[in-house]
């Protein structure tokens, strides 16, 4: 996604997101939950859309809390279905709650969902996409390759020439480590 470099930089909705977070490495599991929902929220729609309701999508899912949305119930999902400041599809919903549990469990069998990140790299593109449909709900080609190369996992967030690239070089992520 080079082109992003292009676009990104100086952008209202963009800037930021590309210049600060956009293939930094991330280990907390509330920022990690959070780039999956927005990542499988964002599929059919553009990335824009999606950073524009972010706020809204923290305040519906409760700051990304992993526990709290694993609990969600029917009401839960009646409320987000409602709410004007997300994306309002049932699948997506409800794979964000599904997906909360397995967080869940990716706790239990390796101490967090970033160990089991680690636990599985490397991978290619191709092999993660397979072990992300068989964990997750709605984990497609496109978003698990965002998601991975937004985390750092896959290359290709930043081309060579971005200044971005530079600083993420100097925090070494997962893409850049010897195999």
């Amino acid at each position: 996604m080079s082109g992003y470099c292009s676009i990104a930089p100086g952008h209202p909705v963009h800037d930021y997101y590309h210049a600060h977070e956009y293939g930094f490495p991330q280990r907390d599991e509330r920022e990690l939950f959070e780039r999956l929902v927005l990542e499988i929220n964002q599929a059919g729609l553009s990335w824009e859309t999606i950073l524009k309701k972010r706020e809204g999508f923290r305040r519906a899912y409760e700051g990304f809390e992993v526990d709290r949305v694993a609990r969600y119930a029917e009401q839960d999902i009646e409320r987000l279905l409602s709410d004007a400041g997300i994306i309002r599809n049932r699948l997506k919903v409800l794979a964000a709650i599904h997906n909360a549990q397995v967080i869940q469990g990716l706790r239990a069998s390796h101490g967090s969902f970033a160990a089991w990140l680690d636990a599985h790299h490397p991978r290619s593109k191709a092999e993660w996409v397979k072990l992300f449909k068989k964990t997750f709900r709605f984990t497609g080609g496109e978003i698990t390759g965002e998601f991975l190369m937004s985390l750092g996992y896959l290359p290709g967030a930043h081309h060579e020439g971005c200044p971005v690239y530079a600083r993420i070089a100097t925090l070494t992520p997962a893409w850049m480590q010897a195999v």
